[in-house]
Protein backbone atom coordinates (compact mmCIF):
# COMPACT_ATOMS: atom_id res chain seq x y z
CA UNK A 1 0.00 0.00 0.00
CA UNK A 2 1.56 3.10 -1.24
CA UNK A 3 0.28 6.67 -0.47
CA UNK A 4 -0.73 7.47 -4.15
CA UNK A 5 -3.24 4.41 -3.08
CA UNK A 6 -4.20 5.66 0.30
CA UNK A 7 -4.93 9.03 -1.14
CA UNK A 8 -7.14 7.30 -4.08
CA UNK A 9 -9.55 5.34 -1.35
CA UNK A 10 -9.70 8.93 1.28
CA UNK A 11 -10.73 10.46 -2.00
CA UNK A 12 -13.31 7.82 -3.18
CA UNK A 13 -14.78 7.74 0.72
CA UNK A 14 -14.75 11.43 0.52
CA UNK A 15 -16.91 11.65 -2.66
CA UNK A 16 -19.39 8.91 -1.80
CA UNK A 17 -19.97 10.94 1.53
CA UNK A 18 -18.89 14.55 1.86
CA UNK A 19 -20.02 15.51 5.46
CA UNK A 20 -19.62 11.82 7.37
CA UNK A 21 -20.71 11.96 10.80
CA UNK A 22 -21.44 9.36 13.96
CA UNK A 23 -24.77 7.54 13.94
CA UNK A 24 -24.90 8.31 17.52
CA UNK A 25 -27.71 10.95 18.15
CA UNK A 26 -26.37 14.11 19.88
CA UNK A 27 -27.07 18.02 20.22
CA UNK A 28 -24.40 19.08 22.38
CA UNK A 29 -20.21 17.75 23.58
CA UNK A 30 -21.70 16.14 26.67
CA UNK A 31 -24.69 14.17 24.80
CA UNK A 32 -21.72 12.78 22.61
CA UNK A 33 -19.66 11.77 25.16
CA UNK A 34 -22.64 10.25 27.16
CA UNK A 35 -23.85 8.72 24.48
CA UNK A 36 -20.27 7.21 23.24
CA UNK A 37 -19.68 6.33 26.71
CA UNK A 38 -22.63 3.96 26.83
CA UNK A 39 -22.14 2.40 22.85
CA UNK A 40 -19.63 -0.13 23.97
CA UNK A 41 -20.35 -3.64 23.52
CA UNK A 42 -23.78 -1.77 21.78
CA UNK A 43 -25.23 -1.08 18.76
CA UNK A 44 -25.50 2.72 17.89
CA UNK A 45 -29.58 1.94 17.05
CA UNK A 46 -29.57 0.53 20.98
CA UNK A 47 -28.09 2.98 22.32
CA UNK A 48 -29.92 5.99 20.26
CA UNK A 49 -33.26 4.56 21.84
CA UNK A 50 -31.87 4.48 25.26
CA UNK A 51 -30.47 8.17 24.70
CA UNK A 52 -33.57 9.90 23.38
CA UNK A 53 -35.46 9.23 26.42
CA UNK A 54 -32.37 10.04 28.46
CA UNK A 55 -31.76 13.12 26.77
CA UNK A 56 -34.93 13.90 26.96
CA UNK A 57 -35.15 14.21 30.89
CA UNK A 58 -31.38 14.90 31.49
CA UNK A 59 -29.37 16.52 28.51
CA UNK A 60 -26.99 18.32 31.14
CA UNK A 61 -24.66 17.17 33.55
CA UNK A 62 -26.58 19.14 36.36
CA UNK A 63 -29.83 17.42 35.27
CA UNK A 64 -28.60 13.82 35.01
CA UNK A 65 -27.12 14.16 38.50
CA UNK A 66 -30.42 15.43 39.72
CA UNK A 67 -32.29 12.59 37.74
CA UNK A 68 -30.38 9.93 39.93
CA UNK A 69 -28.81 6.94 39.75
CA UNK A 70 -32.04 4.71 39.74
CA UNK A 71 -33.72 6.50 37.40
CA UNK A 72 -30.48 6.91 34.64
CA UNK A 73 -30.00 2.82 35.25
CA UNK A 74 -33.75 2.27 34.14
CA UNK A 75 -33.27 4.49 31.09
CA UNK A 76 -30.38 2.60 30.19
CA UNK A 77 -31.00 -1.28 30.74
CA UNK A 78 -31.58 -2.39 27.34
CA UNK A 79 -28.05 -1.75 26.88
CA UNK A 80 -25.12 -4.37 27.99
CA UNK A 81 -23.56 -3.19 30.68
CA UNK A 82 -26.26 -1.33 31.80
CA UNK A 83 -25.19 -0.92 35.63
CA UNK A 84 -21.36 -0.12 35.17
CA UNK A 85 -22.54 2.59 32.32
CA UNK A 86 -24.97 4.51 34.29
CA UNK A 87 -22.81 4.64 37.67
CA UNK A 88 -19.86 5.88 35.16
CA UNK A 89 -22.23 8.29 33.62
CA UNK A 90 -23.27 9.85 36.63
CA UNK A 91 -19.56 9.64 38.45
CA UNK A 92 -18.62 11.80 35.04
CA UNK A 93 -21.38 13.98 35.35
CA UNK A 94 -20.22 14.83 38.95
CA UNK A 95 -16.78 15.61 37.77
CA UNK A 96 -17.76 17.89 35.38
CA UNK A 97 -19.74 19.73 37.33
CA UNK A 98 -17.21 20.19 40.28
CA UNK A 99 -13.99 20.14 38.58
CA UNK A 100 -15.27 21.89 35.08
CA UNK A 101 -18.34 24.15 35.40
CA UNK A 102 -20.33 20.90 33.66
CA UNK A 103 -19.00 21.51 30.54
CA UNK A 104 -17.03 18.47 28.40
CA UNK A 105 -13.31 19.47 28.59
CA UNK A 106 -11.51 19.87 25.01
CA UNK A 107 -8.57 18.42 26.76
CA UNK A 108 -7.43 14.54 25.67
CA UNK A 109 -5.98 13.99 29.73
CA UNK A 110 -9.00 15.25 31.08
CA UNK A 111 -11.27 13.38 28.95
CA UNK A 112 -9.41 10.12 29.67
CA UNK A 113 -9.58 10.85 33.46
CA UNK A 114 -13.19 10.44 33.50
CA UNK A 115 -15.11 7.52 34.78
CA UNK A 116 -15.73 4.65 31.81
CA UNK A 117 -13.80 7.13 29.10
CA UNK A 118 -10.84 5.57 27.48
CA UNK A 119 -8.63 7.02 24.27
CA UNK A 120 -11.26 5.76 22.19
CA UNK A 121 -14.34 7.79 23.67
CA UNK A 122 -11.83 10.63 23.93
CA UNK A 123 -10.81 10.26 20.91
CA UNK A 124 -14.52 10.46 19.20
CA UNK A 125 -15.48 13.66 21.22
CA UNK A 126 -12.66 15.65 20.52
CA UNK A 127 -13.50 14.73 16.58
CA UNK A 128 -16.63 14.67 16.72
CA UNK A 129 -17.51 17.58 19.36
CA UNK A 130 -14.44 19.60 18.94
CA UNK A 131 -13.25 19.10 15.35
CA UNK A 132 -9.77 17.70 15.74
CA UNK A 133 -7.88 15.25 13.45
CA UNK A 134 -8.12 12.71 15.58
CA UNK A 135 -9.33 8.87 14.50
CA UNK A 136 -10.69 6.64 17.17
CA UNK A 137 -9.67 2.99 16.38
CA UNK A 138 -12.71 0.65 17.07
CA UNK A 139 -13.43 -2.91 15.69
CA UNK A 140 -14.02 -1.72 12.33
CA UNK A 141 -11.26 1.03 11.83
CA UNK A 142 -8.79 -1.88 13.16
CA UNK A 143 -10.27 -4.33 10.60
CA UNK A 144 -10.49 -1.63 7.51
CA UNK A 145 -6.89 -0.45 7.84
CA UNK A 146 -5.63 -3.77 8.61
CA UNK A 147 -7.53 -5.77 4.96
CA UNK A 148 -6.87 -3.02 3.25
CA UNK A 149 -3.34 -2.15 4.59
CA UNK A 150 -3.97 1.26 5.09
CA UNK A 151 -2.12 1.08 7.91
CA UNK A 152 -1.65 -2.44 9.07
CA UNK A 153 -0.77 -3.00 13.01
CA UNK A 154 -1.33 -5.44 16.06
CA UNK A 155 -2.72 -3.13 18.18
CA UNK A 156 -5.68 -0.57 18.50
CA UNK A 157 -2.69 2.09 19.39
CA UNK A 158 -0.09 1.04 16.85
CA UNK A 159 -3.18 1.27 13.55
CA UNK A 160 -4.07 4.27 14.76
CA UNK A 161 -0.87 6.42 15.01
CA UNK A 162 -0.10 5.27 11.52
CA UNK A 163 -3.25 6.36 10.22
CA UNK A 164 -2.56 9.68 11.74
CA UNK A 165 0.62 9.39 10.28
CA UNK A 166 -0.40 7.81 6.46
CA UNK A 167 -3.50 9.43 6.34
CA UNK A 168 -3.46 12.58 3.87
CA UNK A 169 -3.75 15.79 5.85
CA UNK A 170 -6.98 17.10 3.50
CA UNK A 171 -8.66 13.99 4.83
CA UNK A 172 -7.38 13.60 8.58
CA UNK A 173 -10.77 14.81 10.08
CA UNK A 174 -13.24 12.52 8.54
CA UNK A 175 -11.28 9.56 8.23
CA UNK A 176 -12.64 8.29 11.48
CA UNK A 177 -16.37 8.24 10.08
CA UNK A 178 -14.99 6.86 6.72
CA UNK A 179 -13.26 3.96 7.75
CA UNK A 180 -15.83 2.55 10.44
CA UNK A 181 -18.61 3.20 8.34
CA UNK A 182 -16.65 1.22 5.50
CA UNK A 183 -16.27 -1.27 8.26
CA UNK A 184 -19.91 -1.75 9.24
CA UNK A 185 -21.54 -1.81 5.93
CA UNK A 186 -19.24 -3.54 3.60
CA UNK A 187 -15.63 -4.64 4.88
CA UNK A 188 -18.10 -6.64 7.24
CA UNK A 189 -16.13 -9.16 9.97
CA UNK A 190 -17.27 -12.45 8.35
CA UNK A 191 -18.79 -11.69 5.12
CA UNK A 192 -17.19 -8.58 3.49
CA UNK A 193 -18.90 -7.61 0.31
CA UNK A 194 -16.37 -7.25 -1.99
CA UNK A 195 -18.11 -7.22 -4.71
CA UNK A 196 -19.90 -3.82 -3.89
CA UNK A 197 -16.79 -2.30 -2.43
CA UNK A 198 -16.16 1.39 -4.10
CA UNK A 199 -12.38 0.62 -3.55
CA UNK A 200 -12.18 -3.20 -3.78
CA UNK A 201 -9.27 -2.22 -7.02
CA UNK A 202 -7.12 -0.44 -5.04
CA UNK A 203 -7.36 -2.56 -1.39
CA UNK A 204 -4.61 -5.28 -1.17
CA UNK A 205 -6.77 -7.59 0.91
CA UNK A 206 -5.92 -10.60 -0.40
CA UNK A 207 -9.23 -13.01 0.17
CA UNK A 208 -11.31 -10.20 -1.57
CA UNK A 209 -11.39 -12.07 -5.17
CA UNK A 210 -12.79 -15.27 -3.16
CA UNK A 211 -15.42 -13.75 -1.52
Amino acid sequence: MNNEKRTQIYQRLSERNPSPTTELRFASPFELLIAVMLSAQATDTSVNKATEKLFAAANTPEAMIALGLASVTNMVKSIGLYKTKAANALKTCEILVKQHDGEVPHDRQALESLPGVGRKTANVVLNTAFGEPTIAVDTHIFRVANRTRIAQGKTVLDVEKKLLRRTPQQYLINAHHWLLLHGRYICKARTPNCAACFISDLCEFKRKNDV
